[in-house]
């Protein structure tokens, strides 16, 4: 970076998690409401069949790991009880 430059801020102010221009709050300002109609929050998203599937399969492998751990565990538990009773 050259003398006299500065570093360009990253922080995103644009960006409205929850809309606090709120009727009733002292900040509020009617001007300041809009009305976004591209989205419509009734009408669900459509995903095509086969990024649906690809989403579902990317499921079950982020969960297969977790299945294996539980089984293991579980079968760990069985043979401790099995050795224990017997």
């Amino acid at each position: 970076m050259k003398k006299g430059e500065r570093k360009r801020d990253t922080l995103d102010t644009e960006t409205t998690i929850a809309d606090m221009n709120v009727e009733g709050f002292k900040w509020y300002n009617p001007a300041l409401k809009k009305h976004d109609k591209t989205y419509d929050k009734t009408v669900p998203c459509r995903i095509p069949r086969r990024e649906y599937w690809r989403m579902v399969r990317g499921a079950f492998a982020a969960f297969f790991p977790y299945f294996v751990g539980m089984l293991c565990i579980f079968g760990l538990m069985i043979g401790i009880a099995y050795l224990w009773l017997s």
